[in-house]
């Protein structure tokens, strides 16, 4: 009993720990991206940015558009039924944060979001107001598999649950609907279903039929799944997992084998379940330190992994972008390598940097180097927008700027008249909080840049 208790709260660990690691988010470039900062960028953040205040004010529900044309942004937000607003509020700020941190350009993107999905927000270049949209999704699943003994008996309880969970969602007015049914060996399956509401009954009832089909495809004899979509969601557990189920009842009768279960353990001495729950209190502060620990090692394997792949460039956008590196798009060339102009496909105008192929610096350095640069955001500094890195080819991709650099400035001599020491000082200290940068002029020919960390008082 112990054993069966101990690998019961595991799997429940395990599911939510990972479920959180990844998240549920989805950035869609299907329908395009946006330059930053552009006017449709600006109304992004508008309105996820008021998207908790329009959610309270409409009882739980937001549905609205910011801009015109091209540039504008509709956006729905919801909460789960039954949601505190302090949750919900606070839910809606999270989700909305989290698209605006992840989605860079993405002009279409969802996230169901909670550790017990109570809310969605939602956003597109695009009318979606009616339309069931099944695509992009996403999928978590229990990797534990159910008992092969009681497999038909298993899933001809669950056909029926499903059956009955999809039509009461489907026709509820808050498209929502949450159940608990009685389940040989695992005492009870718990199942949670939502629809946005601005599409038919009808569509409700097919998104939430795709993802338990698709379930049933896939994932048949795994003992859970969540599945988001656009249009829904779904979720199913062996447990009943905290929050929406606090006050859940049976609403129908448990079978025999059930019931003669649930009689054999009322007969377990009260010593004996003292034991079972010191084991399990044990056990769960054990696993979740060892969990805690390899989330965060996973987090971090993660991030680096999403930062380097955000901000790199495939070498054929780049080659078109820049006419295959065509002299007439040469805007200079230096000891590190030569830097040419180019026009992504978006439209956004680029300084291309193609470092020479004798440098001798090895991928991951490269990587490592290019994750470093772009850390460093300041009005002063030129921004890193990514790189390539194929083959030898190692480019670095800059925003385009228009005026001169520093460098016209230092080594022009008649232009270097203008860099009295009061402005050299004043730009430097400018440069980057925390840092100073001291510039050394040698003769006409060279100078020395040198980075110090220091603490301004």
């Amino acid at each position: 009993m112990a054993e069966k208790s101990s690998v019961s709260i595991l799997c429940f660990l395990f599911l939510i720990i990972c479920f959180v690691s990844a998240q549920d988010r989805t950035c869609d470039e299907s329908h395009g991206i946006f330059k930053p900062n552009s006017s449709y960028d600006k109304n992004r953040r508008l309105i996820l940015s008021n998207m908790a205040s329009n959610v309270m004010a409409h009882d739980s529900y937001f549905n609205g558009s910011v801009g015109l044309g091209s540039d504008r942004v509709n956006a729905i937000g919801m909460c789960a039924p039954g949601t505190e607003p302090d949750a919900c509020s606070s839910c809606i700020n999270d989700a909305a944060g989290y698209l605006l941190q992840i989605c860079l350009n993405q002009t279409n993107a969802f996230s169901w979001f909670g550790e017990e999905i109570i809310c969605l927000v939602r956003y597109s270049n695009r009318p979606f107001n009616g339309l069931l949209i099944l695509e992009p999704y996403k999928v978590f699943f229990n990797d534990m598999d159910i008992k092969k003994n009681i497999l038909k008996e298993f899933y001809s309880l669950w056909d029926v649950l499903m059956s009955r969970m999809i039509t009461g969602a489907s026709s509820s007015v808050k498209y929502y609907a949450k159940d608990v049914a009685p389940v040989p060996v695992y005492g009870d399956i718990s199942v949670l279903m939502q629809c946005t509401l601005d599409v038919s009954s009808e569509n409700c009832k097919l998104c939430l039929e795709s993802s338990v089909d698709y379930y049933k495809r896939r994932y048949l004899g795994k003992r859970g799944v969540i599945t988001l979509r656009p249009s829904c969601f779904f979720r199913w557990e062996v447990y009943r997992f905290s929050g929406a189920f606090d006050n859940a009842t049976y609403v129908t009768s448990p079978p025999s084998s059930v019931t003669s279960i649930t009689k054999k353990d009322t007969r377990i001495s009260s010593g004996i379940v003292a034991a079972i729950v010191i084991i399990i209190v044990v056990t769960l502060i054990l696993t979740s330190l060892g969990l805690v620990i390899l989330k965060r090692r996973k987090q971090n394997q993660a991030t680096t992994a999403l930062q380097t792949e955000s901000v790199q460039f495939d070498l054929k956008t780049i080659e078109v972008a820049t006419s295959n590196f065509s002299e007439s798009n040469k805007l200079g060339e230096g000891g590190f390598g030569d830097v040419y102009k180019g026009v992504l496909p978006d439209g956004t105008e680029v300084a291309v940097k193609r470092l020479s192929k004798r440098s001798g610096q090895g991928k991951e350095e490269f990587k490592n180097e290019v994750l470093v640069v772009a850390k460093l955001q300041h009005r002063n500094l030129v921004r890193l927008l990514g790189f390539s890195l194929q083959g030898e080819e190692k480019l670095l991709v800059y925003e385009f700027v228009s005026n001169k650099s520093l460098d016209y400035f230092l080594f022009d001599s008649m232009k270097r008249a203008q860099l009295e020491w009061r402005v050299r000082h004043k730009s430097s200290m400018g440069l980057l909080e925390g840092f100073y940068i001291f510039i050394k002029i040698h003769g006409s020919q060279s100078y020395t840049v040198t980075l110090k960390r220091v603490t301004f008082s």
